[in-house]
């Protein structure tokens, strides 16, 4: 069991830093047609396309990726103890 955990502790945590290089990709509009950022989206946007809608942007600034690194991250933690 606690093999089992410890494995999904990894993999939620490989999947909040996928998270956070998608949100820096967007820094650099001129890479968003590159193989690897497109298959990156592909890969995080079954929870980011709903966490967008429901997370409203605070002004112009979209915090859906940080909420959702931060669950993810509380997630692997609570499962590592």
């Amino acid at each position: 069991m606690i093999i089992i955990s410890d494995l999904l502790s990894i993999l939620l945590r490989i999947y909040a830093y996928l998270i956070i290089i998608r949100a820096f990709s967007t820094w650099f509009p001129q890479f968003r047609n590159h193989e690897i950022v497109q298959t990156l989206y592909k890969i995080t946007d079954p929870i980011m396309k709903p966490a967008s809608k429901y997370i409203p942007p605070i002004g112009m600034i979209d915090i859906s990726a940080m909420v959702v690194v931060i669950v993810l991250l509380t997630l692997s933690n609570a499962l590592r103890y």
